[in-house]
């Protein structure tokens, strides 16, 4: 039977399916470098690459500006008030109710100071006491005070 087809007739097929083939290749790839171009037909692919690649560069600027202006203020905020502890506690027994507490006043460093007040039926006595890295400077901690302290360190600041 393939005596009987001209071999000439064969090669026209092959080249006639070659061709389609081609075609379909050809029409899906000018399609896509369509939806590429889609609204900018005066300008080629490869200058709209290039402009991206230029607005990639200048948003890697941007970033790299943003992760310094970041930084600048995470040291920045170590210095600010980041944990606070509170603890309430009765000193006396004449009086009812936790009216006494002991506040800390932590930063990033841990550092800052604690104030107690103490209430009593004829008074309210305050103090304070400076922190330095979560340790008393200076003076003694009462325990309420090393409570309040301790609850500051636990904020994640």
């Amino acid at each position: 039977m393939l005596n009987s087809i001209p071999f000439d007739l064969i090669i026209w097929g092959i080249i006639f399916f070659w061709l389609v083939f081609l075609s379909i290749i050809f029409y899906n790839l000018f399609s896509h470098y369509q939806k590429l171009t889609k609204g900018d037909n005066k300008k080629g692919l490869k200058s709209i690459l290039e402009e991206l690649l230029k607005d990639f560069a200048k948003e890697a600027v941007k970033i790299d500006e943003l992760i310094q202006e970041m930084q600048k203020l995470q040291k920045e905020n170590l210095y600010n008030i980041q944990k606070i502890g509170l603890v309430r506690f009765n000193p006396f027994s004449e009086t009812g109710g936790n009216q006494s507490f002991s506040l800390a006043l932590l930063n990033g460093e841990e550092s800052g100071l604690v104030i107690t007040s103490l209430h009593s039926r004829e008074m309210t006595r305050i103090y304070s006491k400076p922190v330095k890295k979560g340790k008393a400077e200076g003076y003694e901690l009462s325990a309420e005070e090393k409570l309040a302290i301790k609850a500051a360190k636990k904020i994640k600041g």
